[in-house]
């Protein structure tokens, strides 16, 4: 099995829904990305974390057998995110974000810089930087990274930087368009494979996903619910399963991103039914595969 890394964020959500409020739910973008990954090969984290990490926190990724050797904790408390959601519920509003120990990390990849995947989370494309700095190019198949708006509008050198580093890139369709400076999400996904990565992965929430592999388009809805609880961290599950299932097979051929492409939407279908990474944990193997059975017979014509 190929080796994946995620480096990224591990954070404490307070959230409020349609469906009622939760404070100290467990979040962070690496966390949901470890976890849907650790389903289809072994995953290590790199995070930072306060020492009001709670131990029980840290044993739900042990359970899934996630490798935390980089998860470092300092003094100080974890980083913490508020955030509302109304309506449709395909985007949350920001009430509160403290980057607390975040603030000052510099990730340290150790024994995971030859790892053969390597995904890069949301986080300043600056530490995104530092941590391709790190990588063993060598050794290295597919290094693929995540980005917001907030980075695009106050680091966009950074990240136009970090770009050209990188193989492929995991986008949303608002984040395409402000980086892109167009419209048209074809003509915007095509100019930003001119800023560096060939494959480009572009998430339009309820609406499904778009893959850009070069020349190559292939269009999947996303997987139909009654109920969704709490859309936190759906994307980075999307980006966990899609990756995780590319390094399980070590195939990045276009069949091969387009099957990933459906597991990362089977796996984001899982996350949005509870809250924080609660429906993850209580996941398998053959319900991932019967979704996704499902899914097939939907989208098939």
């Amino acid at each position: 099995m190929n080796k994946l890394t995620v480096v990224g964020t591990v954070a404490f959500d307070c959230l409020e829904t349609p469906f009622g409020k939760r404070d100290d739910v467990f979040g962070g973008s690496a966390s949901f990305f470890s976890m849907s990954a650790s389903y289809f090969t072994p995953v290590s984290l790199v995070a930072v974390v306060g020492k009001d990490f709670p131990d029980g926190f840290r044993k739900i990724l042990e359970d899934r057998k996630i490798d935390l050797s980089g998860l470092e904790v300092t003094d100080g408390k974890t980083f913490r995110w508020k955030g509302k959601y109304s309506g449709d519920m395909n985007s949350a509003q920001t009430l509160e974000t403290h980057l607390n120990v975040l603030e000052t990390f510099s990730p340290r990849l150790g024994k995971n810089r030859d790892s053969e995947f390597v995904f890069l989370a949301n986080v300043d494309p600056d530490i995104q930087g530092k941590v391709l700095d790190q990588v063993n190019g060598a050794a290295v198949k597919l290094s693929a990274l995540d980005t917001m708006n907030y980075w695009i509008h106050t680091r966009k050198e950074s990240l136009l930087k970090v770009l050209k580093r990188v193989g492929l890139l995991v986008i949303n369709d608002a984040e395409a368009r402000d980086l892109s400076g167009e419209h048209n999400l074809i003509r915007a996904a095509r100019l930003i494979q001119k800023m560096g990565p060939s494959t480009i992965v572009l998430k339009k929430g309820e609406h499904g996903v778009l893959l850009f592999n070069r020349d190559d388009v292939f269009a999947l809805p996303a997987y139909p619910l009654e109920k969704v609880f709490d859309p936190t961290g759906a994307g980075d599950t999307f980006a966990g399963g899609f990756m995780g299932y590319l390094a399980k097979t070590g195939d990045l051929g276009f069949e091969n991103l387009k099957r990933a492409v459906s597991y990362g939407t089977v796996m984001a279908s899982f996350a949005v039914e509870d809250f924080g990474l609660e429906r993850l944990r209580t996941l398998d193997e053959a319900a991932i595969e019967d979704r996704l059975r499902k899914f097939r017979t939907i989208v098939s014509f």
